[in-house]
């Protein structure tokens, strides 16, 4: 039996199901990553098999190809939130691991593209944690 996740963008008008196993998963450093998350890496799932079907707000989906590049950026036209994409003409799923309201089993593969990470990247592990928002 395949497995499913589900998953959807903030507002919530794009859901989607996942079929099957993803093969590997990244968190990438590089800047074209930190510039479409905002962050210090995208976490990003792969997949040669499994297979993505769109429950609501397909047409709310809008694809950005990074001309000369193979830097693609799925997100919802409403709320801008990160969504899978289809790639390399149908032969390779990406989605966004935080895209998935689902539990996640797999852990990151390995960080990639360290070589380009941020200043501010550095000893993360080592600053104070809080349970929720700052007091």
């Amino acid at each position: 039996m395949s497995v499913e996740h589900f998953g959807s963008c903030l507002c919530g008008d794009v859901e989607f199901k996942i079929d099957g196993d993803f093969e590997s998963f990244y968190l990438c450093h590089c800047k074209r990553c930190r510039k479409d998350t905002g962050s210090a890496h995208a976490a990003n799932l792969f997949s040669t098999t499994a297979k993505i079907t769109w429950l609501s707000g397909e047409d709310k989906t809008t694809l950005f190809n990074l001309s000369s590049t193979r830097h693609v950026k799925c997100f919802c036209s409403v709320c801008g939130s990160a969504l899978p994409s289809v790639q390399m003409n149908g032969k390779l799923l990406v989605v966004p691991a935080g895209s998935l309201n689902s539990q996640l089993l797999i852990k990151p593969n390995a960080h990639i593209f360290v070589s380009s990470k941020a200043s501010w990247d550095e000893c993360l592990d080592n600053i104070p944690k809080c349970d929720d928002g700052p007091v």
